[in-house]
């Protein structure tokens, strides 16, 4: 079961344009609510600061499943 959005688009790591696992996306919220700046997550991670700060402002992996549809990963 993965989730979907309102459209039936697979969210998070399960789009078939996502770069980034859930995990590592959990890892940079995680190291934000410590108080890391969005340059030392990027460095952290790996990942473009754009990157870091558009998953802590919920532009980017910021939607809630709207629903669970059974698919092939």
């Amino acid at each position: 079961m993965v989730p979907v959005g309102e459209t039936g688009v697979r969210l998070g790591q399960y789009n078939h344009r996502a770069l980034w696992l859930d995990s590592e996306i959990d890892a940079v919220l995680m190291l934000r609510d410590q108080g890391l700046s969005y340059g030392e997550i990027a460095r952290r991670m790996d990942m473009p600061k754009s990157t870091v700060w558009a998953v802590c402002s919920g532009l980017l992996r910021g939607k809630l499943p709207a629903g669970w549809k059974r698919r092939n990963v």
